[in-house]
């Protein structure tokens, strides 16, 4: 009989180890999921805040990008439109230069051809001068 009370004793006893383990087992379980869980809840938060940074980094970047994108179309525009401008005015003058140029070039024929016919007649006369002396 003793046997047997020491034998109920002991499975007593394993059953209120086994429940006081299974307590702090589970207590702990417990507590290490919710730690676990808190520190996913938090490291999610964290995580998401992080990305949201970043995510919003994206946007102000790809916004500043489009600015300067826009700015630059803006400018080059500005500039072609300057730089065709200017070629065209640099392009008229350089013609009207060589337009005068081809005039003074022809008023300087001209005054040749006056001169050499002046030289010419005054040839002629001295040489009746000499032919008749």
């Amino acid at each position: 009989m003793e046997s047997e009370g020491t034998e109920v004793a002991r499975k007593r006893m394993k059953s209120a180890i086994d429940v006081k383990e299974g307590e702090i087992g589970d207590g702990i379980v417990v507590r290490v999921e919710e730690e676990e869980i808190g520190t996913n809840i938090v490291g999610s938060e964290e995580m998401e805040i992080r990305i949201a940074c970043i995510l919003e980094k994206i946007e102000n970047f790809t916004q500043l990008v489009s600015e300067l994108l826009e700015s630059g179309k803006t400018l080059f525009r500005d500039l072609s439109s300057e730089f065709e401008e200017r070629m065209i005015m640099i392009h008229k003058e350089q013609i009207e230069k060589w337009q005068e140029e081809i005039k003074e070039l022809r008023l300087l024929d001209v005054a040749n051809e006056e001169i050499n016919e002046v030289l010419h007649n005054a040839r002629c006369l001295l040489q009746g001068v000499r032919f008749h002396s």
